[in-house]
């Protein structure tokens, strides 16, 4: 327990042990009782960690954005970021090098510990701490220090001078705020100590968690936030594939289902009479990304040459026909994309469309010869490929049979496909420290934390001390600097030139290859009200009611 805790007093320890001994009582049963609003939500997604600090995966992320709060939000149907704890907008110093917040006063955390500024810089400095290899600490590269002034008070200090994604980045998921009495400051806390502890501050509590198939969740009385509960109880029902996600929200077993159902069953759900498919913002994006330490020609490879690694990777950019995959894979539920950033975002650049390919968004297998021959490279060049279909959906195996097929078609590759389970999946893609990864290039997602162009680049292209997502040993130092100064540019004319500047050193990297934009999608059924699927990326349980 740190110093400030301690003299907090009596009322605070009764208010625990009331806390938890009505926590302690529930079960699936009871919480589910549908006198009290219960809603069942259905998705394929995987659960990795409830810890802020030990996951960044969407499945992960969709259970910490109702448990814990934030110091800013979205509020539904708005772009802009909204106070969830804080009490102000927060006001920069003179030369934008220190940003002071308040917070709302009395706040308390589910199991009646005190929740205050404290606990906000325990979350951050703890974070950075950790900084775990699947966590999204890079998200707080920019933030060198944080201090209490008192209870409510914060100072964030920055090396970005008026950094103008910090509002947005302290309502992201690498500045979850969790309660420092129950979490460890420098390692990660079990998913059955935090619920045991009953360490919840957002809109709900998690009373119970069976992983991959059952975890109840009921409405947070102490929440005093922007987004608190409409309805008492959601159940988050698990499934093993989109087959039975389809045909539980069409028996009725859930309300809603939400990720990941395959085209060919939202077309079909379309058609049913009683359910409702709601399409939402552009939610995601989807890549193939090389590991540059273990590709063909990689950094840690015997044979190891950094240009026929880049000539390897950029015929493959040649190679790839995504119309074809949009169309073919995904009846045009995806949409093709040529670049790192959405066509809605400030600074968005077709630059794979103009540097790959036949210049118009197709193949060209000539070119990707030429690019091969050019280096000095053998052919066929043999490639593993690894793709994941419980949480990137079953027809990945389609669209992955499709990438297979599209460059071995002229010759030029030999490629070996395989599919690993998720959890397994998302630790062995990561080259870090440790490790240097077992896949030498793989399929992945990118769900974005904030509605803003940095969050599609700084996640996964910028190299730091914390690392990012992308997690294949890319480094850039010019990449690196452009991120820096677009994210402290306050001119909007003058960022959407950095923001190009940086797809365009990207693309010629080729890390990386965008793929497919991808809506969010949910099916709901009648009688079903508030899921709203917007900029915020986030599909909130809390606005959800029926009947």
């Amino acid at each position: 327990m740190t110093a400030h805790r301690v003299h907090r007093g009596l009322m605070a320890l009764i208010a625990i042990i009331l806390t938890m001994a009505s926590a302690s009582c529930g079960t699936v049963s009871d919480a589910a009782d549908p006198a009290h609003g219960a809603v069942t939500v259905g998705t394929t997604d995987k659960v990795s960690s409830i810890d802020p600090a030990g996951s960044y995966d969407i499945g992960s992320s969709a259970v910490k954005i109702q448990i814990f709060p934030f110091l800013y939000a979205q509020d539904y149907n708005d772009a802009a970021m909204s106070r969830d704890l804080a009490a102000d907008d927060g006001e920069w110093n003179a030369d934008g090098t220190r940003f002071t917040v308040r917070m709302k006063t009395g706040l308390r955390w589910a199991n009646g510990h005190v929740l205050d500024a404290h606990d906000v810089k325990f979350s951050l400095d703890r974070m950075k701490a950790i900084n775990d290899p699947n966590g999204p600490a890079s998200l707080l590269a920019n933030i060198d220090s944080v201090t209490v002034t008192d209870a409510a008070t914060l100072v964030i200090a920055v090396n970005r001078p008026h950094d103008v994604t910090l509002e947005q980045v302290l309502g992201s998921p690498a500045a979850a705020i969790v309660d420092d009495e129950v979490f460890p400051a420098h390692r990660l806390a079990s998913d059955e100590t935090i619920i045991g502890a009953n360490a919840f501050g957002g809109p709900y509590t998690l009373v119970s968690m069976k992983r991959d198939d059952l975890l109840v969740y009921r409405r947070n009385a102490n929440y005093r936030g922007l987004t608190p509960a409409r309805n008492d109880v959601v159940q988050v029902k698990y499934f093993a594939d989109a087959s039975n996600l389809k045909l539980a929200i069409q028996q009725g077993q859930v309300d809603v289902a939400y990720r990941t159902l395959t085209p060919t069953d939202l077309n079909d759900l379309r058609r049913h009479d009683g359910l409702r498919v709601v399409t939402g913002a552009a939610g995601s994006q989807r890549y193939l990304a090389f590991n540059l330490r273990t590709q063909p020609y990689g950094m840690k490879q015997p044979d190891a040459d950094a240009a026929k690694a880049l000539a390897i990777r950029r015929a493959v950019a040649d190679l790839i026909d995504r119309k074809a995959l949009s169309h073919n894979v995904y009846f045009e539920t995806y949409r093709p994309t040529y670049s790192f950033l959405p066509k809605e975002y400030l600074g968005h650049e077709d630059t794979f469309r103009t540097m790959y390919g036949d210049g118009g968004g197709g193949a060209d297998p000539a070119a990707a010869r030429r690019t091969l021959a050019a280096a000095g490279v053998t052919i066929p060049v043999t490639l593993r490929l690894q793709y994941n279909t419980d949480h990137y959906g079953q027809s990945s195996a389609d669209e992955y049979a499709a990438i297979k097929a599209q460059l071995e078609s002229g010759g030029l590759f030999r490629v070996d496909v395989r599919s690993t389970e998720w959890t397994r999946y998302n630790k062995e893609r990561v080259a870090s420290k440790e490790s240097d990864g077992a896949y030498p290039a793989y399929q992945l997602g990118w769900g974005p934390d904030f509605a803003d162009s940095d969050d599609y680049l700084s996640p996964l292209l910028r190299d730091v001390d914390l690392g990012n997502y992308l997690g294949n040993g890319y480094a850039s130092d010019a990449v690196n600097a452009l991120i820096a100064r677009q994210q402290g540019e306050r001119d909007r004319g003058k960022r959407a030139e950095l923001l190009r500047q940086v797809q365009r050193l990207a693309t010629r990297d080729v890390p990386a290859i965008p793929l497919l934009d991808v809506p969010q999608t949910a099916v709901m059924r009648e009688g079903v009200s508030g899921v709203v699927l917007d900029s915020s990326l986030r599909f909130r349980y809390a606005g959800v009611t029926k009947g």
